[in-house]
């Protein structure tokens, strides 16, 4: 059998000799050799640069922190005894410039610290206020810087008997409760000793404006709110000490008031403290809560008390006065008897809806701000519209110009309800001052009386208020709303009478 036959070696040396040997690689150019040793050199830089620089920002993070941690370093020897300002300045500067900062005379279009004649530019409360003192003194209120010198110059106190309760809100009134509280016999408990703060409390009520005002040397200041040696927030003013045991007590709804709630839920054999009970974020509003209410001078001793002993609305305030028949003053022209609203800032924020949300008065008046790694309450307080992009921005992502105009919208609107329910109490006067003139007599006119007593109430609880309703627009509406329809009402009864009579 043939074997098949295999390639033959001239065809295998002719395929061999179509095959070329590899080519061996070009050499590199010198220029393609440099440019790789600069990429090269240049990552090592960059690499070295960015460890560097992470190393730095992880130094300057740690400075940072124990910067922020080291916020109070001790210049000044605090305690309760320490009035004087300048003197925490020293240990806290930054507070200190901002507190100082509360003399700028600033103004937004419904509010602001320049103190003009409230009378010269709305007439019409010379007649609403008629035979009261604001009828003759009612300024625009200035800055807690003035708050004391104000109080001094106002024809309220110079041509008025005013008591020494004025010196509740409008000083650094602590250390002299504690003196006169020391002087009354309650002894000397170190610290800052309740009982004798409360019996000093009594005793400066009752003095008159013109001894009391011996006793103190400054507006409010910083130990009004904080404690000297922990720097922590502090109710120190007795009425309010009272005030809020007493709302606790009266079950009205506090939804805005979780302490109080909780309170109530628990044992009641001892009353309702905020400074134990209360949060720190509820404290935020306490503090300015102290002054910024509404309140009455009880009995003979002129006692600073508030009106909450049934809740914090308009109209649980009003209940109250009417049970312990508290009156102002007896209108001059009207005859009815009066009730002179103060400045309720607390119990209008407590029906709106920041309230709700648990935003504190100190969170809009007084915003954090940063200062290097330190970060601190501005004690520039004022309004919040005079510092939207800290006051406002960080809750409301919306553009500066469109807060101001939302926040403008609801207080023009509030603005020109006010002037309407002005108007109709002013005719409600009228009239009864003509039903007079024809004869009529209280007993003839009670039920318009204590209808002027109802709208004037109202009316003045919103134009005393510092926010032009913008605390709480819709419940400011509804005040006003009730005040000139209690006015109309009264007007129209007034005229019954008087065609009755004819």
């Amino acid at each position: 059998m043939q074997e098949p036959a295999g390639p033959s070696e001239t065809s295998i040396t002719s395929a061999q000799s179509t095959i070329s040997p590899p080519t061996p690689p070009a050499p590199e150019k010198p220029a393609k050799r440099r440019a790789g040793l600069f990429v090269y050199l240049a990552l090592l830089v960059l690499t070295a640069a960015a460890t560097a620089g992470v190393m730095y920002l992880g130094q300057n993070i740690m400075e940072r922190k124990i910067e922020s941690r080291e916020t109070a370093f001790k210049l000044a020897d605090l305690d309760e005894r320490v009035i004087d300002p300048a003197e925490w300045g020293k240990t806290f500067p930054r507070q200190y410039d901002g507190y100082k900062r509360t003399v700028d005379i600033e103004r937004t279009k419904h509010g602001g610290s320049d103190a003009f004649q409230k009378l010269d530019d709305d007439p019409r409360w010379r007649i609403l206020f008629k035979g009261y003192a604001f009828g003759v003194d009612y300024r625009e209120e200035r800055g807690h810087a003035y708050m004391l010198s104000d109080q001094d110059m106002t024809e309220r106190v110079k041509n008025f008997k005013q008591p020494g309760s004025c010196l509740h809100c409008h000083s650094s009134v602590i250390n002299a409760y504690r003196k006169a509280g020391a002087d009354a016999g309650v002894a000397d408990a170190g610290g800052f000793n309740w009982p004798q703060v409360m019996k000093g409390f009594e005793v400066v009520c009752a003095e008159p404006w013109t001894e009391a005002r011996k006793r103190v040397d400054h507006p409010v200041a910083c130990t009004d709110c904080h404690d000297p040696k922990s720097m922590a927030l502090r109710v120190t003013r007795p009425g309010f000490v009272n005030g809020i045991a007493a709302l606790a007590k009266s079950d009205a709804p506090t939804p805005h008031l979780p302490s109080i709630e909780r309170w109530r839920q628990g044992n009641r054999a001892k009353e309702y403290d905020p400074n134990v009970d209360a949060t720190r974020q509820e404290m935020r509003s306490f503090v300015c809560g102290q002054c910024h209410v509404e309140y009455y001078f009880k009995g003979e001793g002129k006692l600073v008390t508030y009106p909450w002993h049934k809740g914090l609305k308009m109209e649980q305030m009003e209940a109250y006065y009417d049970e312990v028949k508290h009156v102002d003053w007896k209108h001059g022209i009207s005859g009815a008897p009066i009730l002179k609203a103060q400045h309720p800032e607390f119990e209008t924020w407590s029906q709106g809806i920041h309230a709700r949300s648990g935003v504190a008065c100190a969170d809009c008046h007084m915003p954090y701000k940063r200062e290097g790694a330190i970060k601190v309450s501005d004690h520039h307080i004022r309004s919040p519209l005079l510092n939207i992009s800290r006051a406002c921005q960080p809750c409301h992502n919306y553009p500066e110009s469109e807060i101001l105009a939302r926040a403008t919208m609801i207080q023009d609107r509030n603005k020109a309800l006010m002037l309407r329910a002005e108007d109709a109490n002013l005719a409600l006067i009228s009239v009864i001052e003509e039903a007079r003139k024809a004869g009529l007599g209280d007993a003839d006119l009670d039920e318009m009386l204590k209808l002027h007593r109802k709208a004037q109430w109202r009316l003045d609880f919103v134009a005393a208020e510092n926010s032009m309703g913008f605390h709480a627009p819709q419940e400011v509406a509804r005040i006003l709303g009730e005040s000139a329809d209690f006015a109309r009402q009264g007007e129209v009864a007034v005229l019954r009478k008087l065609l009755g009579k004819k």
